[in-house]
């Protein structure tokens, strides 16, 4: 079988929840194949083997931390051209993806990103257009770098109790990857929220909130999820651009998207419009949102969330 390389993403030392999506979808391709560009412990080697993963490499290097992309690609294509896959994936998102484009130049290979599915012959699916249209579309090289979007498959265990031993892979990372330096960096305040790319479900506020997201972070802590917000919102100053759903902002694909006072421009739905259902609610009833929703409800959305959080609680109780 054709072995298929994987980019796993960890956290506080534990394989991310993208990264077992990644093994799931690479077993319909061949023998998966987990890099880590970081140590890798028996316990989470152990998750990464329950998932499908028949080696683990883990690669260190001071770089990585130290200066921007360029070292990452240059470690992924050492280690492909030590196993030779017909495939790589990696999890869509800012880094990741200027990683890939760095990593297909290198090997030749085709690329495509924010992947929805893959088929077992390596076709991919993916929303185009701003998602009006969805693609299905296979490399002509001999590789395929692919990244995929969080959320689009459930990550499913085959061998509950597998081990897999952790091979250290040695990288030479050149000079000439070490052109841009990180010098400084800030962490982000943690809100105990799950990461907005990451979420399995996303509630976003619009201009409809007037600048108020009580409710919309209310419902999201109430649910377990990220909160969200239209270009409007933050364009007017009232979220952090980084949790901006868009075209210009975060794609994102959910099981549950909740937007709330948003009206549903274009740019807008390109970051959600992969999600698994859509629940909006707007004011008004002629919102272009209604049109791509599962389940829509026109209301003031203050009241409506706060009806549907007081609901929660109640059904706690």
């Amino acid at each position: 079988m054709p072995t298929v390389l994987v980019l796993a993403t960890f956290a506080d030392a534990v394989p991310t929840r993208p990264a077992l999506e990644l093994l799931t979808l690479a077993r319909r391709v061949g023998d998966p194949v987990a890099v880590v560009l970081d140590a890798v412990d028996e316990a989470a080697a152990a998750i990464l083997a329950a998932h499908g993963a028949t080696r683990v490499l883990s690669v260190q290097d001071a770089a990585f931390d130290a200066y921007l992309v360029a070292p990452k690609a240059e470690a992924l294509d050492q280690v492909a051209a030590a196993v030779a896959p017909s495939t790589v994936l990696l999890t869509s998102g800012v880094e990741a993806k200027e990683v890939a484009g760095r990593l297909a130049v290198r090997l030749g290979a085709s690329l495509v990103t924010d992947a929805v599915d893959l088929d077992a012959d390596g076709t991919v699916t993916k929303s185009v257009l701003a998602g009006g249209w969805t693609t299905r579309c296979h490399g002509g090289r001999d590789v395929a770098v692919v990244t995929v979007k969080p959320n689009s498959v459930t990550p499913e265990p085959v061998a509950p109790g597998a081990t897999v031993a952790v091979e250290t892979f040695a990288v030479v990372v050149s000079d000439a990857a070490k052109g841009a330096r990180i010098t400084s960096r800030d962490a982000r305040v943690a809100s105990g929220r799950p990461g907005l790319t990451e979420a399995r479900i996303v509630v976003s506020g619009g201009r409809g909130t007037g600048g108020d997201f009580a409710e919309v972070e209310a419902l999201a802590d109430a649910l377990g999820a990220a909160v969200g917000a239209s270009r409007a919102a933050v364009d007017a100053g009232w979220y952090p651009h980084a949790y901006q759903v868009g075209q210009t902002g975060t794609t994102v694909s959910p099981q549950l998207y909740v937007a709330a006072g948003i009206s549903g421009a274009i740019q807008h739905r390109a970051g959600m419009q992969t999600s698994k259902a859509v629940l909006a609610v707007n004011s008004d009833a002629e919102a272009p949102i209604f049109a791509l929703a599962d389940l829509g409800v026109v209301g003031d959305l203050h009241e409506v969330l706060d009806a549907v959080v007081e609901g929660l609680k109640a059904d706690e109780q």
